[in-house]
């Protein structure tokens, strides 16, 4: 996992300077990189579109801004960082006093070498993020304010990618591409996801993995807005996002708290032992609250480290490259992995032979256990899934009730399988 965490992590480092909104050339740049990954189907949705209860906005996009002062030096700079301008930002010309300049300014005496992420999405406003000890130097007089942006009729930018599986049942995984130079919220999210694609294309799945990389909120209301037809088939879901930092790992469960994605996660980060916390799902955060409003009340979970809002660098300049760490990416990848591993194998069995326990041996069963360091787990897990294979329970419940870890009782039900003591 190492190498592709370093892989990730090199991927995050090329996201990181681009200028991401919810619309927006930088969306749609950001998305072809992850193309180089994987191939993605691009979508543009019109401004104007209704969307659910949301219209498609106009599309934003900047080329310059800066404040300069008299002599002309920049002392806030776009170039230098995207985070310098509020999100959406109005174009504007003109030259102005410190005293009125201020009320555009955005900083965070709290941090005061950090610039905040701050944005005016559906309020027609223009302004500045800087790190408050930058205002504090900066002397009254005059400041020429330009930002070059344009705000006009255009697109909405998502992509998805196809995983197929053995069934048109499909795992959705979500991510969001608007936040501009966060590396953790959003570009580890981003990352992870695309990596997650890249290795259940080197498998044959049972579900059919839909990767969504879509703008937050109104990108995930677009998607459910133009797939209904499709909203049946998604059985399973996880949002990533906060995905690179050191923190432990944070589940949070879907509206229904018992869905099955949700005792995938609990039974995988218990079995693995990680340092973890599972949450209840609240209707505030990233995209789970999307896909778990009432109407639709899909089984989507999110996956995070530090979750949403949890550490002091979040929507700040400190969630910078050094804040996300190749291991954490790795770990969160490799959760990821386990869990579909579990869902893409979790089934309902029926004991053929159901009165009394069948002879293992005369099928060779007990012999091909022989010499294994793990017989007596084996063995167990051969005999809770004969016992619980009455069509009620699946091996996700074999695995919760006999305590063993899933992969066991997974083969076991395999060599069942094989020896016609069981069938799907």
């Amino acid at each position: 996992m190492t190498e592709a965490g370093e892989q990730m992590h090199a991927l995050v480092e090329r996201l990181y300077p681009l200028c991401r909104s919810i619309t927006g050339d930088g969306v749609r740049a950001t998305l072809e990189i992850v193309g180089e990954y994987v191939p993605l189907q691009v979508h543009e949705v019109a401004t104007g579109t209704h969307v659910l209860d949301w219209t498609v906005p106009q599309e934003w996009n900047i080329r310059d801004a800066y404040i300069a002062d008299t002599a002309g030096n920049r002392v806030v700079d776009f170039a230098a960082s995207s985070l310098h301008v509020l999100g959406y930002s109005v174009p504007v010309s003109a030259t102005m006093p410190l005293a009125e300049l201020r009320a555009h300014l955005h900083t965070l005496p709290d941090h005061p070498a950090w610039v905040p992420y701050r944005t005016s999405y559906y309020t027609p406003e223009w302004g500045f993020c800087l790190a408050q000890e930058t205002l504090d130097a900066m002397p009254d007089g005059e400041y020429e304010v330009r930002i070059d942006s344009t705000l006009a009729d255009g697109h909405l930018t998502y992509a998805e990618h196809v995983v197929p599986g053995q069934v048109p049942d499909e795992v959705i995984v979500s991510c969001h591409v608007c936040h501009p130079s966060l590396a953790n919220d959003n570009l580890a999210g981003i990352a992870v996801a695309t990596f997650l694609a890249r290795a259940l294309a080197e498998t044959t799945p049972y579900y059919t993995y839909r990767f969504i990389f879509a703008p937050g909120t109104i990108g995930a209301i677009t998607w459910l807005a133009r797939n209904a037809e499709r909203i049946e088939r998604v059985k399973h879901g996880l949002v990533l996002a906060c995905a690179g930092d050191r923190g432990q790992l944070t589940y949070k469960q879907s509206r229904r708290g018992d869905a099955e994605i949700d005792r995938v996660m609990r039974h995988v980060l218990a079995a693995s032992e990680r340092p973890h916390h599972v949450a209840e799902f609240t209707p505030y955060g990233y995209d789970e609250r999307q896909f778990c409003s009432p109407g639709f009340d899909l089984g989507v979970g999110s996956l995070a480290r530090t979750p949403y809002a949890g550490y002091p660098e979040y929507h700040t300049s400190a969630d910078n490259l050094d804040f996300v760490s190749p291991e954490a990416m790795a770990d969160t990848l490799a959760v990821c992995r386990e869990a579909s591993a579990v869902l893409d194998r979790n089934r309902r069995y029926l004991n053929l032979s159901p009165y009394g326990e069948p002879q293992l041996g005369r099928r060779g069963l007990y012999d091909a256990l022989g010499g294994r360091s793990d017989t007596k787990q084996a063995q167990m897990a051969m005999l809770w899934v004969l016992n619980l294979s009455d069509g009620e329970h699946s091996l996700l419940d074999v695995a919760e009730r006999s305590g063993l870890p899933f992969s066991a009782v997974a083969a076991a039900a395999d060599a069942l399988l094989g020896a016609g003591l069981i069938k799907a």
